[in-house]
């Protein structure tokens, strides 16, 4: 009966390929691009909040628009998604998974970015 068990958890959690997003601070996600070469800053708040100004070198995905997979990123991308204070880019982040994008890090929001804004 044990060996059953075991078996049954293991093809109920053992085998799932989930992927998932990882959540990180703005710190760690601007430490980790200053070595990176390629990967996309993403600001998932709405198009009107990206022009009142945003971290430089972002482009905005309003999470609200994501339905599908968005045209500007390659699921292969290393993508780092930001929104105001961290809720939407969660969700975004969630979404883009469920997508098929397989390097997505959720790094909160732009109330914790102290650098200037574009």
């Amino acid at each position: 009966m044990k060996k059953v068990m075991v078996i049954l958890m293991l093809l109920l959690f053992g085998c799932s390929s989930q992927n998932n997003y990882q959540s990180i601070t703005m710190d760690e996600a601007f430490s980790m691009m200053e070595d990176m070469n390629d990967y996309v800053l993403v600001d998932v708040r709405t198009i009107e909040e990206y022009n009142d100004g945003h971290i430089p070198g972002a482009i905005n995905i309003p999470n609200e628009s994501i339905v599908s997979a968005p045209s500007e990123l390659d699921k292969e991308d290393t993508i780092f998604i930001y929104c105001r204070s961290g809720n939407r880019s969660k969700q975004a982040s969630s979404k883009l998974v469920d997508l098929g994008y397989t390097k997505i890090y959720e790094i909160g929001g732009i109330i914790d970015y102290d650098g200037e804004l574009e």
